[in-house]
């Protein structure tokens, strides 16, 4: 990897990184607005929440973390990311509750093991 490509690899990882923390605080806003003014149901409202900040986090992170286009193909390749993303999440959850780890533990492993997990395929795949 030349010392242009390791850079431009460090950009799309901090803007990748910057753009995840703006979604989660985004899903966390609309999950409580949710609640407090539509519905008291929190599955419902994370659902909903989900389904913005995911929408949301598809124009962020191709438009400025990948510098792409907008496109079928890569939404398509995106959303499908993001459904491994959610299950791997909810394997590692599952795997550190069967090891009989405190739950913060479980959260801890999701937190480190989903974003890295994502950027990668996003990086080698649905933005390549």
């Amino acid at each position: 990897m030349t010392p242009t490509e390791r850079s431009a690899l460090i950009q799309r990882g901090l803007r990748f990184a910057v753009t995840g923390l703006f979604v989660t605080a985004l899903h966390a806003l609309v999950a409580v607005l949710f609640i407090n003014f539509v519905s008291p149901l929190p599955p419902l409202a994370n659902g909903v929440a989900f389904i913005v900040a995911t929408l949301v986090s598809y124009v962020i992170n191709t438009t400025w973390s990948f510098s792409a286009r907008l496109h079928g193909k890569t939404l398509l390749r995106f959303m499908l990311v993001s459904a491994g993303g959610f299950l791997l999440a909810m394997f590692v959850a599952w795997a550190a509750q069967m090891a009989g780890l405190h739950y913060l533990a479980g959260i801890g492993a999701v937190a480190l093991t989903i974003p890295a997990f994502t950027f990668v395929l996003h990086n080698f795949w649905t933005y390549r």
